[in-house]
């Protein structure tokens, strides 16, 4: 075969030619030194990618984040090194953490300089190896395409996660001489091995499912990076069993279908908890039991036995060892189950748990001022539910995943495992990018809004129509509800006084602004942000300081443990960390 080589190419239009030919619609980042041929080559070869100039590379890789988890396609991120790269840490670190695919490409000092304290070079590749699935050094100019092609599938197969591909200024610049069609070259790493399902793991699965007479459907992110979403409601539909949902796998399986408990976990209905501590079966599907869902391990699905499918083997056993393991893409797996389950129906379990939803509804007060819950109720109907939220974190998040029910999967952007607060808004930048005709909502708090406030900027350049919902209690309401139930009520580091004029700052960046301060005004002042769609729009909602998030499970606690409502007993420091 012929190399498809031009002598006239650098390194970096070389890398920027592998990218448009994978695809590529944007970048998103921020300039420097180090990282400067390859900007250049984004001048200069006819690529068709966007570059998006961010005000902090922070947001750069949320915006990325975004982007993939709307689209399931790559987020790419081009920055500088040392500082640069740095600070890209917690976005890579909330990908990692959410299985999101992502390429963060980093520019660095020229080779000759690396390990000398050069100016801004920062060993990147070392730093970010906790929090990457992979990481590249690229030494030689020749290898940028094969590299960059390498990213891309490692990023985008089996679970998958962020890639970063660090590049010294020499290698960008230096001529090349490779071949653009170059190969991957892979040998140790095979994903194909995730769609060949043990048929043994199948046929003990379909046993179990067919002995029990509770079982409980767990859905969770992984089923729908698969796309196993008609999968999943036949598997349901055809055993009449119940379905709840991790935080991130909302809308995978429709919050609105009378089969489904809505979310579990420490914020999660109380039906669905108490779903978990009643049921004879638990059939994960595609989510890691992280300890926010599981509480007391050792007490989780006690009089249950466990089905677990999930991509990556490491799971199994990590947190709770399942009777059943099915390594494997959820997708994959449920078309082999299928056929081997017995369907059936569940009468006495289903009314069982429907007497806990109308006994334990989600709801909220009326009275005492404007509250989160109302705002997010209100937004929810007003836009059916079919809009695309992306979240902080914090009791505005838990809120929004209570009252804002999702039917579809993507449709619903937040920050799980890692909890990064400042996700929210630069992740629904990256939404709208990759969705333009869809209603792109960030939820925020104030505390977390201030940390990415800046890309305003980004979203009025771009005039992208996004909703900025900033819920305003003044406080670290999240933290403070800790310290209310768990110290005594003292309070430490939560109160945000000299918190700006929402709405001022936004006109400042040329964006609108809405207040909202009485209840009676949430229906007309949603509807006319619903209905402004000449750039982004800020509502600053003046909610009540003190409210707190219920049901709850305290950090390292049972699910039996759950608190309903305010306790009337003082509680103890709870023994898990968050």
């Amino acid at each position: 075969m012929a190399k498809s080589q031009t002598p006239k190419l650098d390194g970096a239009q070389a890398l920027i030619k592998t990218l448009a030919d994978l695809g590529v619609e944007y970048i998103f980042g921020y300039s420097g030194g180090a990282a400067l041929p390859i900007f250049d080559a984004l001048e200069t070869v006819d690529s068709g990618i966007k570059f998006i100039l961010t005000r902090h590379e922070q947001g750069a890789t949320h915006m990325a984040d975004g982007y993939a988890r709307a689209t399931g396609k790559p987020g790419v991120v081009l920055v500088t090194s040392g500082p640069g790269a740095g600070n890209t840490i917690t976005g890579i670190m909330t990908a990692q953490m959410d299985s999101v695919p992502m390429i963060i490409i980093t520019g660095q000092q020229v080779t000759w300089m690396l390990g000398k304290d050069a100016f801004q070079e920062a060993d990147i590749f070392g730093i970010t190896i906790p929090v990457v699935k992979h990481n590249y050094l690229v030494r030689e100019t020749n290898e940028l395409p094969r590299i960059a092609k390498e990213a891309f599938h490692i990023a985008t197969t089996g679970r998958p996660g962020p890639v970063l591909v660090d590049v010294p200024k020499n290698v960008s610049q230096s001529p090349f001489t490779g071949d653009l069609d170059a190969e991957i070259d892979l040998p140790g790493y095979r994903p194909e091995k995730g769609y060949d399902i043990d048929e043994v793991s199948i046929e003990e699965a379909a046993r179990l499912i067919n002995l029990a007479k509770k079982p409980l459907i767990l859905a969770g992110h992984g089923a729908m990076i698969s796309g196993a979403e008609a999968e999943l409601i036949e598997i349901a539909s055809k055993l009449d069993c119940p379905v709840t949902s991790t935080l991130l796998g909302k809308g995978v399986f429709p919050e609105s279908h009378p089969l489904s408990l809505g979310m579990l976990g420490m914020h999660g209905t109380a039906y669905a908890n108490k779903a978990i501590c009643e049921c004879d079966l638990i059939f994960n599907i595609g989510s890691r039991f992280d300890d926010r869902i599981i509480g007391q391990a050792d007490k989780f699905g006690a009089n249950a036995k466990i089905i677990h499918i999930d991509i990556d083997e490491a799971e199994m056993g990590k947190m709770i060892v399942p009777d059943v393991e099915v390594i494997g893409d959820a997708k994959t797996a449920l078309k082999a189950l299928l056929p081997q389950v017995e369907k059936r129906e569940n009468p006495d379990w289903l009314e069982h748990l429907n007497g806990y939803k109308k006994k334990f509804p989600l709801g909220y007060k009326k009275q005492g001022g404007l509250r989160m819950q109302q705002v997010l109720d209100e937004i929810h109907e007003l836009t059916e539910g079919d809009a695309i939220i992306t979240t902080d974190v914090g009791q505005h998040q838990m809120w929004a995943a209570q009252f804002y029910t999702n039917d579809k999967s993507f449709k619903w952007i937040s920050s799980g495992g890692a909890g990064t607060m400042g996700f929210g808004f630069p992740a629904a930048i990256g939404a709208q990018f990759a969705c333009p005709d869809e209603t792109v909502i960030s939820v925020s708090g104030d505390g977390g809004f201030q940390m990415t406030l800046c890309e305003i900027a980004t979203a009025v350049i771009h005039k992208l129509p996004i909703k900025i919902l900033v819920l305003n209690n003044h406080y670290l309401g999240m933290v403070r509800q800790w310290q209310e139930l768990f110290f005594d009520n003292r309070e430490s580091g939560v109160d945000l006084e000299g918190n700006p004029d929402f709405v001022k700052l936004a006109e400042a960046y040329g964006a609108k602004g809405i207040n909202i301060k009485r209840p009676a005004d949430v229906k007309k002042k949603l509807q006319e942000a619903l209905d402004y769609n000449e750039g982004p729009v800020l509502i600053n909602a003046e909610c009540i300081k003190t409210d707190n998030v219920f049901p709850m499970i305290p950090a390292g606690a049972a699910l039996e443990d759950m608190l309903i409502e305010p306790p009337k007993y003082k509680m103890e420091k709870p023994v898990g960390s968050t």
